[in-house]
């Protein structure tokens, strides 16, 4: 039997007949409901399920005087205690304790089990502290919080009142010393819920470091998918809703609160947060970087909770599993910005864009860069202390250092800003492989605004800045006047320099001559090439009209027109109207390399003669 020995409740005196009347009063009464409530078991075996509840709606009353009755019994005992250990009464009222210790472990059981409807994770992660206290007891007068109990939705009102039947239950079983007994039963119960809720979600309890490095990526990532898809619902609803709990529950006892929530969810939640970590761990390749960093942005984001729910010193191995994945997972991302960058400077392919267009070097790494800046957030965090190492200093000619623009100054910026530096010098190289120059610039400047162009439209544009977009933009018109001038140079030199001048019948031969040729060598050449953008594309396209359309008509309104009409070779010398000439410029850069068939129309007199 079970004692429970202390000072005595009663103050002492010369006297103790009305003490002990008091006493005898108090086990009687206690007698009278513990076994009233015992005859309605049957035999000792009978179901937990299978009782008559003492905590049910139509026996409030007696539910609230039950255990006053027992608190009553405690006291009898302690004061039995202090004066003799082996009385009659003692014993008498040690046996009636056990009894009634036993009925309320059936009721705290059969409380738990029956009302998952009010005790699952979700239905009481969304009841807050303050309003599962409102209800101190069950047992309360309707006068005392009457009000606010109004005002609170029947759901919850529900589950404010199991949870305080439960509190009421722990605390009378905690305080006669059974509080072994009331935490193996809520642990058995809600252990199940936890784990079941778990398993819902898709966590999976048995994924282990040996099993994730042999799977397929396609199947890892899949389950990295569950994984982000379950992790939230797991620590806002599952673990916050099991942490509530306890604390309601167990409000009496820290000690055991801890101890409840520790048993019930530390297993669960060392398997969720160790996922992470054992992902981090396995090989890095450049696909895998944005669902290392979905994993991180993750257990970040729920830090704050995860450290919250998971204080006790018991759960600690949970915390640090969370922030050992934390460590993982960056060290993961810094090795793939690593290896990435080596990838780009060891990038080896020898071929070219014929058409001078986008390189897929280009495309690769403008789509990985943006893709980057989507995480700038997560990002700014991992690579907060790892500062950006340079062997050699970057170009200045080229771009300028990074760390020296004005617009860009976080370290994420820096980081892709020098990401996208590596890779445009790695273009300049591929640049150098043209025979044709003018073809080089325009691949060069097909590529840089391919690079703008993506950071306008990504949130690079928030971590480069506007200086940065302006500067590279400059770098584009300056590539395609390189193109322009060494792709048409002969063209612009075929023209007088001033082209109403008088001149010599065989200059103005030699003119035409040169022009038509210089013309047709750089159309031919140029219908093969390409460039992307539309507004850059018009770009050239007008600049070329500029610098050859007013000279050649001024050219030919002077000497194309009647003068040599009279000559028999004409049609043969005078082959393009200005209207031709921009016809044939505008189906420049599309790459067909099959429109305007100059050949064909020079063959048949020119445009003149139509």
């Amino acid at each position: 039997m079970r004692t429970i020995f202390s000072k005595s409740p009663y103050p002492p005196t010369r006297h103790h007949t009305s003490t002990e009347s008091l006493i005898e009063e108090n086990i009687e009464a206690a007698e009278l409901s513990i076994t009233k409530w015992d005859s309605l078991y049957g035999d000792d075996h009978v179901s937990y399920c299978n009782i008559a509840s003492l905590f049910s709606e139509n026996n409030r009353d007696e539910a609230k005087q039950y255990l006053s009755s027992i608190k009553g019994l405690q006291k009898a005992m302690r004061y039995l205690a202090s004066l003799e250990s082996t009385s009659d009464k003692l014993v008498r009222a040690q046996t009636l304790m056990q009894t009634a210790m036993k009925r309320l472990e059936r009721e705290f059981y059969q409380i738990l089990k029956s009302n998952g409807n009010y005790l699952d994770p979700e239905s009481v992660s969304n009841h807050s502290s303050s309003r599962l206290s409102v209800s101190r007891s069950s047992f309360s007068d309707s006068e005392e919080g009457g009000s606010e109990n109004d005002s609170i939705p029947e759901v919850e009102r529900g589950s404010s009142a199991v949870i305080a039947d439960l509190r009421a239950i722990a605390e009378a079983m905690i305080s006669a010393g059974y509080a072994k007994e009331c935490f193996k039963i809520y642990r058995t119960i809600r252990k199940s819920i936890v784990d079941e809720a778990l398993y819902n979600l898709g966590v999976e309890r048995n994924l282990g470091f040996q099993q994730i490095q042999k799977m397929e990526w396609e199947i890892l990532e899949v389950k990295i998918k569950h994984w982000l898809n379950a992790v939230k619902g797991a620590v806002k609803t599952v673990f916050y809703g099991e942490r509530l709990l306890c604390d309601q529950v167990f409000a009496i006892s820290s000690s055991i609160r801890e101890s409840c929530f520790t048993d019930v969810s530390k297993e669960g939640a060392l398997a969720l947060f160790g996922f992470p970590e054992n992902v981090a761990k396995c090989k890095k390749t450049p696909e895998k970087m944005f669902r290392i960093l979905d994993l991180y942005e993750a257990v970040s984001d729920l830090w704050p909770e995860i450290e919250s729910i998971f204080s006790f010193e018991s759960t600690s191995t949970v915390r640090s599993t969370a922030v050992n994945s934390l460590i993982r997972l960056s060290d993961a991302v810094r090795t793939m910005l690593t290896d990435f960058e080596m990838a780009i400077q060891k990038h080896s392919s020898k071929t070219t864009v014929p058409s001078g267009g986008i390189h897929p070097l280009t495309r690769y790494v403008m789509n990985y860069i943006s893709f980057l800046a989507d995480y700038s957030g997560v990002l700014s965090d991992i690579i907060a202390d790892w500062p950006l190492q340079i062997s050699s200093p970057l170009p200045e000619s080229y771009f300028g250092s990074p760390d020296k623009e004005e617009s860009i100054s976080s370290p994420i910026s820096v980081r892709l800003a020098w990401l996208i530096l590596v890779m445009l010098c790695k273009l300049d190289g591929k640049a150098e492989m043209y025979k044709d120059v003018a073809l080089s610039y325009l691949f060069l400047a097909n590529n840089l605004q391919y690079v703008v162009n993506k950071v306008r439209q990504s949130n690079l544009k928030l971590l480069l800045g506007d200086n940065w977009v302006t500067k590279h933009e400059q770098k584009v018109r300056k590539y395609a006047a390189n193109y322009e001038r060494m792709g048409w140079s002969k063209v612009f030199a075929a023209l007088p320099e001033n082209p109403t001048a008088e001149i010599p019948v065989d200059q103005v031969i030699e003119h035409f001559r040169n022009f038509n040729s210089a013309f047709e060598e750089a159309y031919k050449k140029q219908t093969s090439w390409v460039v992307t953008d539309p507004k850059l594309r018009d770009e050239i396209k007008l600049s070329l009209a500029r610098r050859i359309g007013p000279i050649y008509k001024e050219f030919f309104d002077k000497y194309g027109g009647v003068q040599l009409m009279k000559e028999m070779w004409a049609e043969t010398l005078v082959r393009y109207t200005p209207d031709d000439l921009g016809n044939y410029c505008s189906d420049l850069f599309f790459g067909s390399g099959s429109s305007g068939s100059i050949s064909s129309s020079s063959s048949q007199g020119g445009g003149y003669s139509r």
